[in-house]
């Protein structure tokens, strides 16, 4: 009776370890676990929700109007991942699972979207350089020439943060801005 009333106590231990870090009633959006990179604390500032406002450029170089955008941040992976979603008022939702991997000391963001469904996700790369997170996608311009869509975190602190996607050649010297994002933390 004593074995099995240990075996039960620690096969319900090691069961909550393996959960520990994921979202729960105490910690909707996840905790980092410390046993990850220390890299998956770059995206601490997004954790949780935001209100945002999300605008396009036009065919004629013109930006869209704004759209309001919800992003919602979580620690997944038992806090070893980041996985955001966005739930836009136009009905254009999108998200991405983004994981450090130590071996390359790169993140990896893999992409997808309500509006553009795909059997094989997009994924861009890239690291926290100073205050800004950047990451690359090998992208051709319309014109052919050789690049990559480019993303950006920056401006990012407690009530918020902004982001932009750019088209930029391969020396960064040709920079073309398609995409922004402006964010503020909900209230609690």
């Amino acid at each position: 009776m004593r074995i099995s009333t240990l075996l039960l106590f620690f096969l319900s231990f090691s069961a909550f370890a393996q959960y520990e870090y994921e979202p729960s009633k105490d910690y909707p959006f996840g905790r980092p676990n410390p046993e990850a990179p220390q890299q998956i604390t770059d995206f601490s500032f997004m954790i949780g929700e935001c209100d945002c406002k999300s605008s396009t450029r036009n065919q004629d170089g013109s930006w869209s109007e704004e759209i309001d955008m919800l992003w919602r941040w979580k620690y997944i992976l038992n806090g070893t991942a980041v996985q955001d979603e966005t739930l836009k008022a136009d009905g254009g939702h999108s998200g991405s699972v983004r994981q450090f991997v130590a071996d390359s000391s790169r993140w990896y963001v893999h992409w997808y979207s309500s509006k553009t469904p795909s059997t094989t996700l997009p994924t861009w790369e890239g690291n926290k350089k100073e205050d800004k997170i950047v990451l690359y996608r090998e992208q051709k311009a319309p014109n052919g020439m050789e690049g990559f869509f480019r993303l950006t975190f920056y401006d990012m602190n407690e009530s918020g943060y902004k982001w932009i996607g750019e088209w930029v050649d391969k020396t960064e010297s040709v920079v073309f801005p398609t995409w922004k994002i402006n964010c503020t933390r909900k209230k609690k």
